[in-house]
């Protein structure tokens, strides 16, 4: 097992993380403005008592940062959406300013959502890198070993080739301490950083206001563009733990009745999602 000095697996101390000159945020969390019961208002609330930063990430969606910032809040926010590609993985995209989010959000997004509006857009994850190009912003792959036997996860969709490994080159980092994966997922995922050259962030992928600021990606910054240019120059720390397995059967109890409604569109991409590797086993079989 490999342990690697910039990603620490325990409890964050926030006050400890300011004190030697770090600025610490959440960089992935969900509010009631895709499938979270969390107010925007609480959320920040609580980002300031507890001195860290965030990024609110919600699932295709951009009305919670834009309300964050409506608010003028004095918790450095950093404007972001969590893009769920048609071929898996989910594209964390983290931009310089919130104008230049919408921008991306009303011309990619929208009008590429399906009915289900937290499952996959209608466009794979190298659309998606295409479509940041020429805007000032950082692409990393969330949870990049996947959520169980779901195709979310760039690594397990390389792996049954459903997407180049070529994917790795246009990244700028991986998540690499989920608080909604398992301590395994995570270390591998510290390792494909590593082998790739990339940089590594960490957030708790929360939908519950306590689980907010469980995992902070801290760096040597005291504004958003100096917080994400120490992503792009690899110059982060990363520290938290993963929920225990009760926490996380609290967060999915609480997050199913949000996709109930949208159960057609769901299944409908969850089979899209899988044709590669049934073609690829059929074709095996066949070829025998």
């Amino acid at each position: 097992m490999h342990y690697y000095k910039d990603i620490v697996f325990e409890k964050p101390m926030p006050e400890e993380i300011r004190r030697l000159g770090l600025l610490p945020a959440d960089l992935h969390f969900h509010t009631r403005h895709s499938d979270s019961t969390t107010r925007v208002r609480d959320a920040l609330r609580l980002a300031a008592r507890r001195g860290i930063g965030l990024a609110i990430t919600d699932h295709n969606q951009v009305s919670g940062v834009v309300e964050a910032e409506r608010q003028g809040t004095r918790v450095p926010l950093i404007p972001g959406i969590e893009v769920s590609a048609s071929d898996g993985p989910h594209i964390l995209l983290y931009f310089y300013s919130v104008s230049d989010l919408r921008d991306f959000y009303q011309r990619h997004v929208e009008k590429n959502r399906r009915n289900g509006p937290y499952t996959a857009i209608h466009l794979d994850t190298p659309e998606i890198l295409d479509r940041r190009e020429g805007y000032a912003c950082i692409a990393v792959e969330a949870h990049p070993c996947g959520y169980a036997f779901l195709n979310r996860g760039v690594q397990r969709c390389v792996a049954g080739s459903c997407i180049s490994e070529e994917v790795f080159s246009r990244l700028d980092a991986l998540e690499v301490i989920c608080g909604g994966m398992a301590r395994s997922h995570n270390l591998k995922a510290a390792g494909l950083a590593a082998a790739h050259g990339l940089g590594r962030t960490g957030g708790t992928d929360g939908h519950l206001l306590y689980e907010l600021g469980g995992v902070v990606t801290c760096a040597e910054a005291d504004t958003v563009e100096e917080f994400l240019d120490a992503i792009r120059t690899k110059k982060t720390a990363v520290i938290g733990r993963e929920r225990p397995l009760l926490e996380k059967a609290v967060m999915g109890t609480v997050v199913l009745p949000h996709h109930i409604p949208y159960t057609v569109p769901i299944l409908q991409a969850r089979w899209e999602q899988g044709l590669p590797q049934i073609r690829k086993f059929v074709e095996g079989r066949l070829n025998r």
